[in-house]
């Protein structure tokens, strides 16, 4: 039985944050961020529920959480620069539980930002990019990241078009794993567990 989450409250800087934390059984555990939230994205999104339940039923520590300025956590929206130190906070927080290995997983906008913390996070263990908004937002600084493990997309997504996908994450050195969903678009509606399925399967596979 995966663990029950538990509401918690931690800090990041100054301010308090509030997210949802499970308890595996093991010594390892990933921090699950959010899409943008100024379109309404947060901690409950579908997506993200997907991404948590598909680790905690392997036995991992999860905590998704909420950014700041959103749901009940403090500040306010900045263009993900705070975001990425929220974060990095929620990682040392699961360090803080003892901890072994330390993954971070995020969709969308938070894919983005994720993939710019673990930057600055010489300790993770990895990252893992669900449906990253390619045509809105910068990629190109993870050309020589070896953080990124797998790169998750929607053969129709929109906003993370499959070719520009390709080229982007393709070009880094070495490319991570790209896995492709069939006929998902940005919000994998209806293909909730194809995606579950692709994750479980990295989960298996690499650790």
């Amino acid at each position: 039985m995966a663990g029950k989450e538990e509401r918690i409250t931690f800090p990041s800087g100054n301010l308090s944050l509030e997210g949802l934390l499970a308890r595996g059984a093991g010594d390892r555990g990933v921090v699950i961020s959010h899409p943008h939230p100024l379109y309404g994205g947060e901690m409950r999104n579908h997506v993200v529920e997907i991404i948590q339940q598909a680790f905690a039923g392997k036995g991992w520590t999860t905590l998704r959480f909420n950014f700041r300025g959103t749901g009940r956590s403090q500040g306010k929206y900045d263009q993900g620069v705070g975001e990425q130190e929220d974060v990095r906070a929620a990682f040392r927080y699961l360090q803080a539980l003892g901890l072994q290995e330390v993954l971070l997983a995020g969709y969308s906008f938070g894919a983005w930002v994720n993939a710019q913390a673990a930057l600055d996070l010489p300790e993770v263990a990895g990252s893992i990019l669900v449906a990253p908004p390619q045509s809105m937002m910068d990629f190109s600084f993870l050309q020589n990241d070896k953080k990124t493990k797998l790169v998750i997309a929607g053969e129709w997504d929109t906003f993370g078009p499959l070719a520009e996908v390709q080229q982007v994450f393709g070009a880094m050195t070495p490319p991570p794993p790209i896995r492709i969903i069939p006929e998902a678009d940005h919000f994998f509606n209806g293909e909730g567990p194809e995606l579950a399925r692709v994750l479980g399967s990295f989960i298996e596979e690499h650790h």
